[in-house]
């Protein structure tokens, strides 16, 4: 090991308590050949969250480097991330994860960090991962858009949207945060890291699966989306505006495939919000035909039989 830190890892942690030992447990398992950091950013946890990073922050000093607020900046809606987190990166790389998900291959950093050096020309790296109920830990899907190592075009990226790759998958190179896009800067979700960090040469993608991402852990993004249907729309709103900002920065490049996505986007919030008759609407044609006229059949019948998309969840579960 030397001292010069390679990669930092930015975690962002609320009332995770049950959750951020693995969490932690995950970073502190690493083996590489290089010294990394863990940026922590307890946001004024009412949990047990803020003692449980104390006792590792105590463990091992040289690694575990939290902050933790008085007050949550969340609720004052502060960008954490830009304010407290990106300052304080040290790293020629940039990884994620969230205090609810955890990684699982004690390689994972050592082996990302070794595939963007061979590759410089590229910016981003992301790999498999599992999904995984947030109560039982029952493999839910594999997040997994190759079944080899490959650099996956920008315009994949842009379609594939947030969920594309698991965020705890991500490593970035850390010079991505000198100049901050609008569109990134705006909607700091995910999908717009994702997106920046593909512009120059693509993602390079590791078909390893060395992460859990968990699912409607307790009170994560997705359950907040599931539950408040304000939220969703307001998010559909952002992510439009992020997508618009996107195509003024690249000066139209990927209009097509920007263009595209906006409309996927419109008809899956429709859709997902049982209104059938718009999201049928003609409009969304090149949409819903997008997979033929059985792919077409199949949505339809799941909007008159939404049960339908439970059972096919189970069959895919059993198939693995």
């Amino acid at each position: 090991m030397n001292d010069n830190i390679q990669v930092s890892i930015i975690c962002n942690a609320y009332n995770h308590e049950l959750y951020i030992r693995e969490a932690l447990d995950s970073f502190v398992m690493q083996k590489t050949n290089f010294a990394f950091e863990v940026l922590i950013h307890d946001d004024a946890s009412t949990d047990n969250t803020a003692a449980i990073i104390r006792e590792y922050e105590e463990k091992y000093p040289a690694i575990i480097k939290p902050i933790y607020q008085a007050v949550n900046q969340y609720s004052q809606n502060v960008d954490i991330i830009c304010l407290f987190q990106l300052p304080r990166v040290s790293g020629k790389y940039v990884a994620m994860c969230e205090g609810d998900d955890y990684w699982t291959d004690p390689l994972k950093l050592q082996k990302q960090f070794d595939a963007l050096e061979a590759h410089p020309e590229v910016d981003m790296c992301a790999h498999a991962a599992d999904q995984i109920d947030a109560t039982n830990k029952e493999l839910l899907s594999i997040i997994s858009p190759r079944d080899k190592m490959d650099i996956i075009p920008v315009e994949e990226v842009i379609m594939g949207e947030g969920g594309f790759v698991a965020t705890n998958s991500l490593m970035y190179r850390a010079e991505l945060n000198k100049v901050i896009p609008e569109f990134r800067k705006n909607f700091m979700f995910d999908y717009s890291y994702q997106i920046d960090g593909s512009l120059r040469g693509g993602m390079l993608f590791l078909p390893d699966r060395m992460a859990a991402y968990r699912f409607m852990s307790v009170g994560s993004w997705s359950l907040k989306r599931t539950k408040s249907k304000e939220f969703r729309a307001e998010l559909l709103e952002q992510k439009q505006r992020m997508l618009r900002e996107l195509n003024e920065y690249t000066g139209g490049k990927y209009n097509d495939t920007i263009s595209f996505r906006m409309l996927q986007n419109e008809f899956e919030h429709h859709y997902a919000e049982s209104d059938f008759k718009m999201a049928f609407d003609k409009q969304y044609r090149p949409i819903y035909m997008k997979n033929g006229f059985k792919g077409y059949i199949k949505l339809k019948l799941k909007s008159v039989f939404p049960f339908l998309n439970g059972i096919t969840a189970r069959l895919k579960r059993k198939k693995r």
